[in-house]
């Protein structure tokens, strides 16, 4: 299926799929996979421990895949300086920068005239026309589907997707609930130009999440997730476990950062998604994980992903 779109020609890539950014698990590996098989892959800057280290993604990422690729910055309640790391990604002229969390304009006006190219996750309506009034070159928007960090409004991908289109005139990936050919297909119905998926790579041969991750997430159903960290302005969405129960306890008793903070920390996901105890952590997943049922290698499932979607658009003529 030859499937381009005003996404895949500003991004050079050969379909419209975008692999999420993917805090701890965004490495060389699973990047050059996604790109190697014609999407976007990513690596996770905020996650890297030094500039160096980062450094050495990029240039393994290279060994691999001469096709486009994407550094993710999650700069959202970070309280980490992304300013050296951003300065790396930009020396090393990577092919696409994303920006998720926290405001995206001091890092587009660093880019701004480098050549490299610019995605913004975004929430809104709102935070799509302001990300592309700033000169984002497309935005990814998320409904509450997702994994991960969400936006602060219960608004659902299949209501977000359109109302973006329609405000804004650069390319718009779709994210949230999506994990397939059907999920691509309704995107493009909605007027988007393609999709961006996390979850649905997490469950992959190449991403380096813990097995015990990878099985949580094909053995649970669409209704096995939760809302964390609400209550502190920062809705995200996880497997549910004991962990995410002791979380929502605490905000339901009206706890705070602090009472909060060694639960949600880095180091509490990482102990889940590295180490694989499941019950002293949390993982990230969205809902698409009740429709998650193998760990294929990435070429594989964006083959089936394209061969699902050309099905689909066989039925539609």
């Amino acid at each position: 299926m030859e499937c381009k779109t005003r996404l895949t020609e500003r991004l050079g890539i050969q379909y419209p799929i975008i692999q999420g950014g993917l805090a701890y698990l965004a490495y060389s590996d699973l990047a050059a996979a996604v790109s190697e098989a014609g999407g976007l892959g990513q690596l996770t800057a905020m996650t890297c421990e030094s500039t160096a280290a980062l450094q050495n993604e990029i240039d393994l990422t290279r060994k691999q895949t001469h096709r486009p690729f994407g550094v993710n910055f999650a700069i959202g309640n970070q309280g980490r300086p992304y300013e050296d790391l951003l300065q790396t990604a930009i020396d090393a002229e990577v092919p696409v920068i994303s920006i998720t969390g926290g405001n995206p304009q001091p890092l587009l006006q660093r880019i701004q005239g480098t050549g490299i190219k610019t995605l913004v996750l975004v929430a809104s309506k709102r935070q799509a026309v302001k990300a592309e009034s700033l000169g984002a070159d497309a935005v990814m928007v998320v409904g509450q589907e997702g994994g991960g960090h969400l936006g602060r409004h219960d608004i659902g991908t299949m209501v977000m997707v359109p109302s973006v289109v329609e405000a804004v005139d650069i390319p718009v990936a779709a994210s949230g609930g999506i994990g397939d050919g059907h999920g691509l297909m309704a995107a493009l119905a909605l007027g988007a130009d393609g999709v961006e998926m996390g979850t649905r790579f997490i469950a992959t041969q190449e991403c380096l999440a813990h097995e015990a991750y990878k099985q949580h997430i094909l053995g649970a159903n669409a209704d096995e997730t939760v809302i964390i960290k609400k209550s502190l302005g920062a809705p995200a969405r996880a497997l549910a476990n004991e962990w995410t129960d002791r979380i929502l306890s605490i905000e339901q008793n009206s706890g705070t950062y602090e009472d909060l903070k060694d639960l949600i920390s880095g180091y509490a996901n990482k102990r889940y998604i590295h180490d694989g105890y499941g019950e002293e952590g949390f993982g990230w997943a969205g809902q698409i994980a009740g429709r998650i049922h193998d760990i294929p290698t990435v070429q594989s499932l964006i083959n089936r992903v394209i061969t699902e979607a050309e099905d689909i658009r066989q039925r539609w003529v």
